[in-house]
């Protein structure tokens, strides 16, 4: 474990691939202690999918973007160094996560139907819930950023559900989502759309806002359904 926390920090230096390399490894080390190795690789795998989707869609739109990197129980994120110059080109690349994502955790499930592995299973679980709850409407999780499209105040219909959610399974993760999510909900209560500030960054057309939440609507509704089928299957074969 010192050598990786070595690795990670040494990755600081090398550049962009070595910090993703690093932080992956730990998180890695950190997820095998608790589920074994196997399992980690593939979750750590799927997570390192989901984050290239937002990577490479952001160099697609020209911005400045770091690498992923990772941090142990909190999940993984790019880091955009210059702001989309529009809702259009942030929703792009929020949709670009989960939806890449959403392929390789049903390759997944394929592949464990097809070898009948209760490992792929369950990793492909793991990779569906976790594009499934990125979906929420609520910044700064990727469905809020895509919601935002339609309205920044679809975030005030995510508000209640993420702390639904926090209330039924509290956990560190959720309450750090909750605290983030604190300044963009006052900002969604504030929003003005005949600001000129507004017309600028969140005026698209209505056929952009109907094709990004029609898109949405279908990713959400998709992973929803594979989840709870996935979910009890697993749970008839003894793997909650």
């Amino acid at each position: 474990m010192r050598t990786l926390f070595f690795l990670l920090l040494s990755g600081l230096k090398w550049g962009k691939l070595a910090t993703t390399g690093g932080t992956m490894l730990l998180s890695l080390a950190v997820y095998a202690t608790i589920w074994g190795w196997r399992y980690a690789a593939g979750f750590v795998l799927l997570l390192l999918v989901h984050e290239m989707g937002h990577y490479l869609a952001a160099r697609q739109c020209g911005l400045n973007v770091g690498a992923p990197t990772f941090i142990p129980f909190v999940g993984a994120w790019i880091t955009l160094k210059e702001q989309p110059h529009d809702v259009e080109i942030e929703a792009y690349v929020a949709m670009a996560g989960p939806l890449v994502g959403t392929i390789a955790a049903v390759a997944t499930y394929l592949a464990g139907r097809q070898l009948d592995s209760a490992l792929l299973l369950a990793i492909a679980y793991a990779g569906l819930f976790l594009n499934l709850f990125n979906l929420l409407p609520l910044s700064p999780l990727d469905g809020g950023r895509i919601t935002a499209i339609i309205s920044p105040r679809m975030w005030l219909i995510g508000a209640p559900l993420m702390l639904a959610i926090t209330l039924y399974r509290p956990s560190p993760v959720l309450i750090l989502v909750c605290i983030f999510s604190l300044p963009q909900i006052m900002k969604a209560w504030r929003y003005d759309p005949g600001a000129p500030e507004n017309i600028a960054y969140y005026g698209v057309a209505a056929q952009t806002k109907l094709e990004y939440g029609a898109a949405y609507l279908a990713l959400t509704g998709f992973l929803a359904v594979m989840t709870y089928e996935l979910h009890e299957m697993l749970t008839a074969v003894g793997h909650p």
